[in-house]
């Protein structure tokens, strides 16, 4: 029994060892960056994107037409506040609203850069209006925010965009890489129309940029438990997208007569089975990355736990989200209190992780449910995106320049559960990155596509700041 004992302890001790080796040895990813100073701006920048902000490019539905004079409102106002990028760059109208701009690069040899944002933005609950601090197209500053539907999503890098390339070019800044900015109109409702029409363009001109830069990460303060440095989030993919709806035929009958199993109770135990048997967790690319770069950066127990995901993936995978997601939605049936309906249906929403797919998706709802039941895909649909590359030119220049504007950052590739414009420029990019440097935090979150959607000054001027930087640093 002793010597039982002491190989017990002797395999506890090597391996508790194995663990703390693992932690001791687990190297910060993070480089060290020659400091970069913020640009002096000019003034009105804040004045120009109050003025964006009032035109309502409000995106309802992917059947929906675009609010044309909203839009051309748009396009007649950029023209007027940034004449210098208007004379110097190529401007192609692409499906009469997205834009697309060419600013050509001295060096052919280089491949180009595509920076990317979208002039769409979600409408506003008219119940919420009174939560807001102004309007939500009113276009007010305060003498800490600018306030609006759009300020985080996605006016305010595209006007940073506009400001640094009309800023670079009064300096006399020639870029080495032809430069574009591509600005969709829809990406609130899929970009189909959209970016995907610039990427079918793009494709069509032969270009093969060296990165494309888009909207979808991050610098989170606060939002990390044990990390007091701001984190900056720069996604490498994002999760696919798929809805499908759940539809349950019978023939109905009297309330008070009402079968063992009926329309809506047959629809409803459908919907628990999936919530009940949800699809796996999964370490895949990149959240492998997220953890190798977030946890040397954590204090000593978080440690432990990220250097020894073979062990201990289980909560770090489930607080990451990391698994196709299920979430039901829309649901609809019955027409009167006392009448058992023929017809119910709920719609359901998944975000795929990498490595599912669309198909595997419906194969999962298919074999969950019971068989009556008919699943139909509906409305936009897309498979996970690629996973673009960490040891990449694009994504070193990324981190210098993060790093040399923010130096106490950390800089963490990932993987967004949302979508972006930024998946349809794989074709055409040997990377995609979504990265700007928009400031996230507990108390400004839930802005996002929320009531009082602002941003402060300071991050706004931090924005700028680092498109001129990083337009700076690709050369």
């Amino acid at each position: 029994m002793k010597k039982i004992l002491l190989v017990l302890l002797a395999l506890i001790l090597i391996f508790a060892a194995v663990l703390l080796f693992n932690a001791f040895t687990l190297e910060s990813r993070q480089i060290d960056a020659e400091p970069l100073a913020q640009p002096e701006l000019p003034s009105g920048i804040y004045d120009r994107l109050a003025g964006a902000i009032t035109f309502p490019t409000i995106s309802v539905s992917e059947e929906a037409e675009p609010d044309s004079a909203a839009f051309k409102g748009f396009h007649k106002f950029l023209d007027s506040v940034f004449p210098r990028v208007h004379e110097n760059l190529e401007l192609t109208l692409i499906g009469e609203y997205s834009l697309l701009y060419r600013w050509e690069g001295s060096d052919q040899a280089k491949k180009p850069v595509i920076f990317m944002s979208h002039q769409d933005v979600v409408p506003v609950d008219q119940p919420t209006l009174e939560e807001w601090e102004a309007g939500p197209f009113e276009g007010a500053i305060t003498d800490e925010y600018v306030i609006g539907r759009g300020t985080m999503d996605d006016k305010g890098t595209l006007m940073a965009l506009m400001e640094s390339v009309e800023l670079l070019l009064g300096e006399g800044y020639q870029p080495g890489r032809t430069i574009y900015l591509a600005f969709g109109h829809d990406e609130e409702v899929g970009g189909s129309n959209g970016a995907a029409k610039i990427a079918e363009y793009l494709e069509e001109q032969g270009v093969e940029a060296l990165m494309t830069v888009d909207e979808g990460g991050y610098l989170a303060q606060d939002l990390v438990p044990g990390v007091d440095a701001p984190v900056a989030v720069i996604n490498l993919a994002e999760k696919g997208f798929a809805s499908f709806d759940l539809v349950v035929e019978t023939g109905g009958g009297h309330s008070s007569q009402p079968p063992k199993e009926n329309t809506i109770g047959i629809l409803a135990q459908a919907i628990v089975d999936l919530e009940n048997n949800q699809r796996p967790y999964k370490m895949v690319e990149p959240i492998n990355h997220t953890l190798a770069y977030m946890g040397p950066e954590l204090p000593f127990a978080q440690r432990v736990a990220f250097a020894n995901p073979w062990l201990l993936d289980g909560p770090i995978l489930e607080a990451m989200n990391a698994h196709t997601t299920t979430a039901p939605t829309i649901i609809t049936g019955g027409v009167k209190n006392n009448v058992i309906p023929t017809v119910a249906r709920a719609t359901i929403n998944f975000r795929i992780l990498p490595g599912e797919t669309i198909e595997t998706v419906e194969e999962h709802i298919r074999s969950t449910v019971h068989d009556t039941i008919r699943v139909e895909p509906t409305g936009f649909l897309t498979n996970p995106s690629p996973v673009s590359k960490i040891d990449s030119e694009g994504f070193r220049v990324l981190q210098r320049t993060i790093r040399g504007l923010f130096p106490e950052a950390v800089v963490v590739p990932s993987l967004v559960g949302g979508g972006t414009d930024a998946r349809y420029f794989y074709g055409i990019s040997e990377d995609v990155y979504r990265f700007y440097p928009m400031r996230l935090s507990p108390e400004n979150a839930s802005r996002f596509h929320g009531i009082d959607e602002k941003i402060s000054k300071e991050n706004y001027a931090e924005i700028i700041g680092f498109t001129y930087h990083l337009i700076r640093e690709l050369d």
